[in-house]
């Protein structure tokens, strides 16, 4: 007899709270349609500041000794009552295996698992491009501790843009509109160096809020943290259809 999946076994403090996300230890303002806004989610989601994870030690330093800490806070979503567990920073595909290995849920770190799915649907000779907070930071590491080439072309936000400046947590408050510029330019030299792409992936989990105007801009697909979060929740709670 199979054993009940622990996404469906009742447990836990919570009823039918799908989805737990760690989040970076951060003070910035976190907008409408990134995954640190309640206002992004159409179902509950449950946070748990990971303290002490500041973006330097995460993206700069992928500090090792953050492992522990993120399990620790995983397991205490998992013990509220979680179906599945994601996390606000790409850069933590690093602890990927880790976090599968370590918790009885399942657990998408990072929308850079999106990219071998992606391609895997991509028409014959296009490829997908990531676009990241930190080019100069997300390495071959990253890429492998969830599956992808490493060949994967990568474009980053400039160090002195108004992004990196905002979501490095510099106490700058986010223009919208100047965001979604500098947005728009990183894929434009994306796209400029390689005319193969054909979708586009958003490691950084504050981008999403102009996946809309990316998606308008150069006609691609454009898949995000958001996104795959949505397709966590449907597999931990799938919607009751019945018929009329």
């Amino acid at each position: 007899m199979m054993e009940p999946s622990p996404l469906a076994a009742p447990r836990g403090t919570v009823a039918e709270l799908g989805v737990g996300i760690l989040m970076l230890d951060t003070h910035f303002r976190r907008l409408p349609g990134e995954i640190g806004n309640g206002r992004t989610w159409s179902f509950p989601v449950q946070f748990k500041v990971v303290k002490g994870a500041s973006p330097r030690r995460v993206v700069e330093e992928g500090d090792p000794a953050l492992l522990q800490p993120f399990i620790d806070a995983a397991l205490e979503l998992v013990d509220l009552g979680v179906g599945a567990i994601s996390t606000s920073c790409g850069f933590l595909a690093l602890f990927q295996r880790e976090l599968q290995e370590a918790l009885p849920v399942t657990v998408a770190t990072s929308s850079l698992l999106q990219v071998p799915f992606a391609k895997s649907m991509l028409p014959r000779g296009k490829r997908v491009g990531i676009l990241t907070f930190d080019a100069g930071n997300l390495g071959a590491r990253h890429l492998a501790a969830v599956g992808v080439d490493v060949d994967t072309p990568v474009e980053g936000m400039p160090v002195d843009s108004h992004f990196r400046r905002v979501y490095g947590d510099s106490g700058v408050d986010p223009d919208f509109p100047r965001l979604e510029a500098e947005i728009l330019a990183a894929a434009e030299r994306l796209l400029t160096r390689h005319g193969d792409i054909g979708a586009l992936v958003l490691e950084c989990t504050n981008m999403p809020p102009h996946a809309a105007a990316l998606s308008r801009r150069f006609g691609l697909p454009v898949y995000d943290i958001v996104g795959l979060i949505e397709w966590l929740m449907r597999g931990a709670l799938p919607p009751p259809f019945r018929p009329a």
